[in-house]
């Protein structure tokens, strides 16, 4: 696993990026990643990701399910 420039992740390496959002925002996202004891970091991907395969279940040009994943219509 390299870990040298953030996790990896299905063979493809996180990058670190930032975002803007309001403290009510920020405290949140806090909130929400303390309940599932998740990073913040984590927490967003995770939201990210689930809200993605919810909108596009078969995924989209450049983005298709994993290898074996259960996709429903």
């Amino acid at each position: 696993m390299n870990r040298k420039n953030g996790e990896r992740q299905g063979g493809r390496a996180a990058k670190v990026r930032s975002f803007s959002a309001t403290d009510e925002d920020v405290a949140m996202l806090d909130a929400v990643a303390r309940y599932h004891g998740f990073s913040k970091s984590a927490t967003l991907v995770g939201l990210v990701r689930r809200e993605f395969w919810r909108l596009f279940p078969a995924g989209t040009g450049d983005i298709k399910p994993a290898r074996g994943a259960r996709v429903k219509p």
